[in-house]
């Protein structure tokens, strides 16, 4: 077994370097002069000796390694806090906007694609029961005059008319529209003549289209009118949508399931058998609606429910809603608590359109400044939060 070398650390170059000096010691002491030299040369030349051998295992000095400069971290970008919903000081206190749309990233995507309508497009939703040539009696009605007269001042205004359909996407998705339109939805399944004479000339002017709120009783009325109708959808102007089944009898929270299920199920049995569509909006019958018929028409798969609360306009994810009761207004339930806004969707009584048509333009307009002051800010966010998930904003 070997004994461990005596110089520790770096033992091999150590060990060498001792037996190269004792060999030289040897050599100079043999080679040494008599006793009568000087002592001091021998050690003077063992010492240079044993310097020179020493500076050949002097260690190589190694250069310091160049600084390499270290880049600074990339920086965290902090998104922005966003705006607080638009706001408008037109409508009544009670009556505040309610957004609907639960993703921040989807609602910024669409609310700011070029291929979609623009910031402050609005949509001001009429309905009609009757337009009568001669008199009114219901203040729910309006003469054929002041119909057409209303009509007019809508075109110039800068309105356009839309159908059901169009009204969904636009709610769902923010597609295009006119950035001023109107859905005009005529309640109780009238019959052909009552559209020939009032929305035609408007359609054969314009383009504009019609909303039927069409009963699906079997009855008197239904078969006066449903082969006119069957025409008039299959031209492709008048789009009937559901208003019911029984329809007389307002449904609510209070209604069995098997009613809310019949008003339905026979509503889209029958609109699909006759009119080849399935329908995807619910004109609320009487304007009854609760959070289980809200329910029931979700699952039916309705896009759309409108109440006879004529509350303003609506707009993309906002829509004017009321919470509480309003003592001063009694007969506008609340629907807040439904939470789905986009199934009680207000809508003017035919009476309010012409004083109202300056407001939900104006709405318009400045909802169109909010969202022009903010865009950077939503930009910033979306950029930052929602870019590397949704992809840039076309």
């Amino acid at each position: 077994m070997s004994r461990p070398s005596p110089f520790g650390r770096g033992q091999g170059e150590g060990h060498r370097l001792f037996l190269r000096l004792s060999l030289l010691a040897v050599i100079l002491t043999a080679c040494a002069p008599s006793a009568s030299s000087p002592t001091s040369d021998v050690n003077a030349l063992f010492t240079q000796a044993f310097q020179t051998a020493l500076a050949q295992f002097q260690p190589t000095e190694t250069p310091a390694p160049t600084d390499t400069p270290i880049p600074p971290p990339t920086a965290i970008r902090t998104p922005p806090a966003l705006p607080s919903t638009f706001v408008a000081s037109q409508l009544n206190p009670l009556d505040t906007p309610h957004t609907y749309i639960q993703d921040t990233c989807e609602y910024l995507l669409n609310k700011w694609s070029s291929t979609n309508a623009a910031p402050g497009t609005v949509v001001m939703v009429i309905m009609f029961h009757g337009i009568n040539k001669d008199s009114v009696d219901d203040p729910s009605d309006i003469l054929a005059s002041d119909f057409r007269k209303m009509m007019n001042d809508l075109k110039d205004q800068g309105f356009e008319a839309i159908n059901a359909t169009q009204m969904a996407d636009f709610m769902d998705h923010n597609a295009k529209i006119p950035s001023r339109s109107v859905l005009l939805i005529s309640d109780d399944r009238h019959q052909g003549e009552y559209f020939n004479d009032h929305f035609r000339p408007f359609y054969e002017k314009w383009g504009w289209q019609a909303v039927n709120g069409w009963i699906s009783l079997e009855d008197g009325p239904r078969a006066i009118s449903i082969d006119a109708n069957i025409a008039l959808e299959a031209e492709g102007w008048l789009d009937h949508q559901s208003h019911g089944y029984i329809h007389n009898i307002n449904m609510g929270d209070s209604s069995t399931d098997e009613f809310i299920k019949t008003e339905f199920e026979k509503s889209i049995a029958d609109l699909q058998t006759n009119f080849n569509k399935t329908p995807l909006a619910v004109i609320w019958p009487g304007g009854g609606f609760g959070l289980r018929p809200v329910q029931f028409a979700r699952g039916y798969g309705y896009r759309l429910g409108f109440t006879i609360n004529p509350r303003g306009p609506v707009m993309y994810n906002w829509i004017p809603l009321a919470d509480q009761p309003d003592p001063a207004r009694p007969a506008y339930l609340a629907e807040g608590y439904v939470n789905d806004p986009r199934m009680v969707i207000p809508r003017y009584w035919p009476y309010q359109v012409q004083s109202n048509i300056d407001t939900v333009r104006n709405i318009g307009n400045e909802a169109a400044a909010y969202a022009k002051q903010n865009q950077p800010i939503e930009l910033e966010y979306y950029d930052i939060l929602c870019a590397p998930t949704y992809g840039a904003i076309p």
